[in-house]
């Protein structure tokens, strides 16, 4: 069993200390951690965190940079980049400051890095640099086209030495014959309507930009007004009943063996569930039944 953290938001922490944190829990679990990054969004990280959204992109990328020197532990961090310079420079700090080593030695010189990213450039950065893809609302037959060329663009730059990009996507879990396993499906629709609808401003919510992409334009729309005028049920209720379906693994054992194999289809490498146990069944025993069906 591997535990991950999904998803530690960029601007939050300084890059050394994502390093630090990393490598702490892998040492903790003996080899079995994976490292979740994120951008987050303007929103949250100005007005919760007082942290200028500036340069996403490229914050990512030094980010990874550096965590990757100080688990390799081969010489002192020195970065130059346009977001971070390790040491600070004497003229912005009292000039004491000087290349260091991380003090403990980590268990693994490389720990997986997932970067959780939605928009083209975003993906194409995490095929290029990253060990992992974490999407969200992923619907599978609709990925290729809202993410195929950027996942190839970034391919096509991506070092030999990282091996294929893993990609762990799923939703909701619940396996059984009765209506009352299908309807499951619904405990997603405020989940939704959260994301597309109130996370984030309007003009600048990536969930709804998603919505869009997957040619649910309309509907996008709606539920932002919905949830930005604080009408939240009428927005969970303008959610596409498809949208849910599609985002979600609920119904007949055939069925959801069905929707695995879209997943793989997908390029999906990691399944990702929430466990919705019925009566007679234990969120272990779901996991085991999903583990049969792939």
């Amino acid at each position: 069993m591997e535990i991950g953290a999904a998803i530690l938001p960029i601007y939050t922490r300084t890059p050394t200390l994502i390093a630090m944190t990393a490598a702490g829990i892998d040492a903790l679990s003996n080899g079995r951690f994976h490292l979740g990054l994120g951008a987050s969004g303007p929103q949250v990280i100005e007005g919760f965190h007082g942290v200028p959204y500036s340069n996403p992109l490229g914050r990512t990328r030094e980010i990874v940079e550096i965590c990757r020197d100080v688990w390799k532990r081969e010489a002192p961090v020195v970065h130059q980049g346009r977001n971070f310079t390790l040491p600070l420079p004497p003229d912005e700090g009292t000039g004491l400051g000087k290349p260091l080593k991380i003090i403990a030695h980590p268990v693994r010189s490389e720990i997986p890095v997932w970067i959780a990213s939605l928009g083209e450039k975003n993906v194409q950065l995490t095929a290029e640099i990253a060990d992992g893809w974490i999407p969200i609302l992923f619907i599978p037959e609709r990925a290729n086209d809202v993410w195929g060329s950027a996942l190839d663009a970034g391919k096509a730059k991506r070092s030999p030495t990282l091996g294929d990009i893993m990609i762990t996507a799923g939703g909701p879990l619940a396996i059984g014959e009765s209506d009352e396993i299908v309807a499951l499906r619904e405990l997603q629709r405020s989940t939704v309507a959260l994301y597309v609808g109130g996370m984030g401003a309007k003009g600048k919510n990536f969930y709804n930009e998603l919505a869009i992409r997957y040619g649910y334009e309309k509907e996008a729309v709606i539920i932002q007004d919905f949830y930005l005028e604080g009408k939240k049920k009428e927005a969970e209720a303008a959610v596409p009943a498809e949208f849910l379906e599609l985002t979600t693994l609920c119904g007949p054992r055939s069925y959801v063996a069905e929707r695995i194999s879209a997943f793989s289809e997908a390029g999906v490498t990691h399944l990702q569930v929430l466990p919705l146990a019925q009566a007679g069944q234990t969120p272990a025993a779901l996991i085991e039944l999903v583990k049969s069906l792939i």
